[in-house]
């Protein structure tokens, strides 16, 4: 049976879930299980439209028979963009160690600050084709570029306010780790104090709805950050057109 592996981050676990939920072609969904894939794997058997697997290392994918796809999924740890080089070893890492138990890799991420950036050079010894989404100029900015639909309309909208924090489904759900994972312990005690002069140049949340999340629950889960750091909330259509080419690109690819 052909295997496609997945490597994302948290903040695209409920698109990624989309996808392997209503994706006829994927047979089984195997996820390496840790802390950072509970969520995904739950939504998963909540679903109970894909058998799900829990593995503790990717050796242990072991796809059956059929002609349809066979997915093994590898979460990551939120945040991991805020140091590039962090990122960039964690991701080649974890294609490095699937590869040689699948037909091609889909990358739920974007160039995130250009850690992924020349994956052609990245993996040059990798028989397998990598994907990452991309939109009419290249690869997608980050996950925000992915979901607000490519970098013309992610520059508009940083034109039209330069302090935006962007809102997409997974900053709703992770916001509180990602603003604080790398604040030293040491610095805990004045960890509020931190936040609110790193947010003093933002003016506004801006949510971004999604079929995998609506605008109603976007602004509930933003509700207690704008707050916070008075900030208004404004919305702009989200997509997923983007998330669905690259994810069928790598489905072909896996074939």
């Amino acid at each position: 049976m052909p295997g496609l592996g997945i490597v994302t981050c948290q903040i695209l676990e409920l698109e990624l879930a989309h996808l392997l939920q209503k994706d006829e072609d994927m047979a089984e969904v195997w996820v390496v299980d840790d802390e950072f894939s509970k969520e995904l794997a739950h939504i998963l058997d909540q679903g109970g439209r894909k058998p799900v697997r829990r593995i503790k290392r990717v050796l242990e994918f072991d796809p059956g028979s059929s002609q349809n796809l066979d997915g093994l999924v590898r979460v990551m740890q939120v945040g991991l963009h805020s140091n590039i080089p962090r990122l960039r070893e964690a991701v080649e890492k974890a294609v490095r160690e699937m590869a040689p138990f699948v037909n091609a890799v889909f990358l739920g991420y974007g160039l995130c600050g250009n850690a992924l950036k020349n994956l052609d050079t990245l993996f040059y010894d990798i028989p397998i084709p990598v994907i990452l989404p991309l939109d009419d100029e290249g690869p997608v900015d980050d996950c925000v570029g992915l979901v607000i639909g490519g970098r013309k309309n992610y520059y508009e909208q940083q034109c039209l306010c330069a302090g935006t924090f962007f809102m997409n489904s997974g900053f709703s759900r992770h916001w509180e780790n990602l603003l604080a994972m790398d604040i030293p312990e040491k610095l805990f005690p004045k960890k509020e104090k931190i936040l609110k002069k790193i947010m003093g140049s933002y003016q506004r949340s801006l949510v971004l709805p999604t079929p995998v999340m609506g605008e109603d629950e976007l602004r509930k889960n933003a509700k207690k950050f704008s707050e916070m750091y008075r900030l208004r909330v404004d919305s702009h259509p989200g997509t997923l057109n983007l998330l669905e080419q690259a994810w069928l690109k790598a489905k072909c690819a896996a074939r």
